[in-house]
């Protein structure tokens, strides 16, 4: 057999939180975000969520809000910023369940891939995490070390594909007998494009589709810190899957919740 890969979803398949909502607080913090952006752009992705994220001209409208978000904002702050963070806001929320089978597919020889539209700059830092090396993620225009407010590569929906395919393609890969794991039905076309696709906690539209096409439906429900292993709870072996056992989208999203839940707790 050639070489192989998995390719997973970020948020909601592997860390059980938004990569946005994790490094929204700092963000903020530090001045990246106004109180006016978290407005705007979590209206912004709560549409793209409650629509799928398929919608071509939706998605065209979130990758430009963001590319104008992120205009300016010096490089070396973010990556500062996310390397200060990362184990407080990313370790604790790891799914066990997803780390395991990480694990097994490292075991079987296989290379695993984060895919995800977040920023490479969050994505490949929770991907070392993971001891996971190969990225496919947003990547923003620079200039003079700053963001241009131009998008390189968008990594969401079909996008993805784009990337996966490039890489295949550069590896060798036979995508028939590659995997894929993702929460949304944004990822449909990631999850066609190979051999062996699973839904993982899948959203109400691909929980339809994969019960339709018998594709595994995966149940993450134990987001624990790296390094604690899951005694009771095993990951879905790797074969019993096979046999039928996504700068963030919107970086303000996470500060927008945040909002809301201080109004209702002040209410």
């Amino acid at each position: 057999m050639g070489p192989s890969a998995a390719f997973f979803d970020l948020d909601k398949t592997v860390i059980a939180k938004s990569s946005a909502l994790a490094f929204g607080r700092p963000f903020y913090r530090d001045g990246l975000i106004s109180r006016r952006d978290v407005v705007k752009s979590g209206y912004a992705q709560l549409m793209f969520r409650l629509g799928g994220g398929t919608d071509e001209q939706a998605m065209a409208r979130t990758r430009d809000y963001m590319a104008a978000l992120s205009k300016g904002w010096r490089v070396e702050q973010v990556q500062q910023i996310v390397a200060e963070t990362l184990n407080d806001l990313i370790n604790p929320y790891v799914y066990a369940e997803a780390a395991a089978l990480i694990a097994e597919h490292q075991a079987a020889g296989r290379d695993v891939v984060l895919v995800s539209a977040s920023g490479d700059e969050m994505v490949r830092p929770i991907g070392a995490l993971l001891g996971i090396t190969d990225v496919i993620a947003t990547r923003m225009a620079i200039a003079d070390g700053c963001y241009s407010g131009e998008v390189d590569f968008y990594s969401a929906g079909p996008n993805k594909v784009v990337g996966v395919r490039e890489l295949a393609e550069s590896r060798g890969y036979d995508l028939a007998e590659c995997f894929a794991y993702s929460d949304s039905s944004s990822d449909l076309p990631l999850l066609e494009a190979v051999g062996h696709p699973s839904a993982v906690n899948p959203d109400r539209a691909l929980r339809r589709v994969a019960a339709e096409r018998s594709w595994p439906i995966l149940e993450f429900r134990n987001p624990v810190p790296l390094g604690r292993r899951l005694r009771d709870r095993p990951a879905v072996p790797v074969a019993a899957a096979a046999l039928g056992v996504g700068v963030g989208v919107a970086i303000g999203f996470a500060l927008y919740g945040r909002h809301r839940r201080t109004r209702a707790a002040v209410a």
